[in-house]
């Protein structure tokens, strides 16, 4: 017997099809074995809110959690940063089947409603701690998705356009951290909107200075000027620009040349430059950010180019694993 699939379409009232109702108008569809689990997604809900509450055109904070230590303290710093920004909270957990091995043939342990209903419970126990907290003055909204982590948040990312997803670094003992700060570096690579990343214990604070980590290389095709101006102005904070440059390149004139471009990308922000000559990139860069108060690093993870330029891969996942401040992580131009 063919699975067969149960799907809901969520149509809006006529002359509503537009904007935010356009985007709630979605399909959703659970296939589980050979029976169909169809529901209606949160983000429905979440934007009908929105609506009713008249809050349609606040910034949203994306803060996805697995109900750890990690993960709630970056929501306590999500929820500051969006009292101090005018922006709402969406709080959001994906949760999988869990699969019984012990026979031949898997098994589900539970079924997907007994699990959402787990989910759903947890999930307002924080949107009612963080209401309380900020005596009501941070909307908060919640959402749980059966389905993979990574997935589900490219989609909410690709509909919603948040502000920016805030996560913790690590999630909670074991295979489970493993898991959960896998998905944050997956998120700070793959994710189409900056990516915050909240070390153990830091907390928001008003923004005065952000650090902006450049390798000075090929500055026109890789850098995002557009957004980085975005996030500065959003805060109104100073712009400093770090360079790590142990062979002093940046005297030389590829070097002058690239700054000048930067400079010109960034006008209007009056960045200030530093260039620091040491060898270990990543912890020069967080040395720097802790001793200069720096409240939050951005930086560009870039796909190609330079092995040993600032914002390779690895580099950025360094940074983002050992930074003692939060960390940004937004893309380079053209990001598919």
């Amino acid at each position: 017997m063919q699975d067969s699939a149960l799907s809901i379409n969520l149509k809006m009232p006529p002359g509503r099809r537009n904007g935010i109702y356009n985007s709630a108008a979605l399909v959703l569809q659970v296939i589980i074995g050979n029976k169909a689990c169809a529901y209606e997604t949160e983000l429905v809900r979440f934007y009908t809110a929105i609506e009713k509450t008249k809050l349609a055109r606040m910034k949203t904070i994306l803060v996805p959690t697995d109900f750890s230590p990690a993960s709630e303290n970056a929501m306590w710093f999500a929820a500051d940063m969006a009292r101090n920004i005018g922006a709402c909270v969406l709080l959001v957990h994906m949760y999988q089947l869990p699969v019984s091995a012990v026979s031949e043939v898997p098994m589900m342990m539970l079924n997907a409603d007994e699990l959402r209903d787990e989910c759903e419970v947890q999930l307002n126990a924080l949107k009612e701690r963080v209401e309380k907290t900020t005596l009501g003055s941070v909307p908060v909204f919640t959402q749980s998705r059966l389905g993979n982590t990574g997935i589900e948040l490219e989609d909410i990312c690709d509909t919603l356009h948040p502000f920016a997803v805030v996560m913790g670094m690590h999630g909670k003992g074991g295979v489970e951290t493993m898991v959960f700060g896998s998905t944050t570096l997956n998120a700070m690579h793959h994710l189409r909107v900056p990516v915050m990343i909240i070390p153990a214990g830091s907390s928001f604070r008003p923004v005065l200075k952000i650090g902006l980590a450049c390798d000075l290389k090929r500055v026109e095709a890789t850098m995002p000027g557009k957004e980085i101006r975005a996030v500065v102005k959003e805060f109104g904070a100073e712009l400093h620009v770090l360079n790590v440059d142990k062979r002093f390149e940046h005297f030389a004139p590829e070097g002058r040349e690239q700054t000048t471009v930067l400079h010109t990308m960034l006008a209007g922000l009056d960045p200030r430059y530093h260039f620091i000559h040491k060898d270990n990139i990543e912890e020069s860069l967080d040395d720097f950010a802790q001793r200069h108060q720096m409240d939050f690093l951005i930086v560009v993870p870039k796909k190609h180019g330079f092995p040993e330029g600032l914002f390779h891969k690895s580099c950025s996942k360094k940074l983002a694993e050992h930074a003692h401040v939060p960390v940004m992580a937004i893309h380079e131009p053209g990001m598919p």
